[in-house]
């Protein structure tokens, strides 16, 4: 495998749970348990069936979710955080924290996961 070099340790988590999506799919399985694809599709409407197999496939990739795939006709196949993945619970807390802190009519909040 090869090293990445990098700035600092701060550059590890962005790239880890970097793009736009990543943050939200991570917090939605802290939140609310293991979740289906279409579950998460549903939940996150405005992305892409491509964009959403892509961030789940680099999660994975990454260790902090597990995809299970249930061998029925259809196939099933479940997403569940991993104990990797829920370590950056206080991470994506301050994150919500701070946009519903900042949140401005500029938005129009559909879904809302923070507490």
């Amino acid at each position: 495998m090869r090293k990445v070099k990098i700035a600092c340790e701060m550059e590890v988590t962005l790239d880890i749970i970097g793009g736009k999506w990543k943050p939200l799919i991570l917090y939605l399985l802290i939140d609310e348990g293991t979740k289906r694809f279409g579950e998460i599709k549903s939940f996150i409407s405005h992305i892409s069936h491509k964009t959403l197999t892509n961030q789940l496939r680099e999660l994975e990739g990454d260790e902090l979710i597990s995809r299970t795939v249930y061998p029925t006709v259809p196939p099933k196949v479940e997403y569940t955080i991993t104990p990797k993945g829920k370590s950056l619970y206080p991470v994506l807390e301050a994150l919500c924290q701070w946009g519903a802190e900042n949140l401005s009519d500029k938005y129009d909040l559909i879904n809302p996961l923070c507490k």
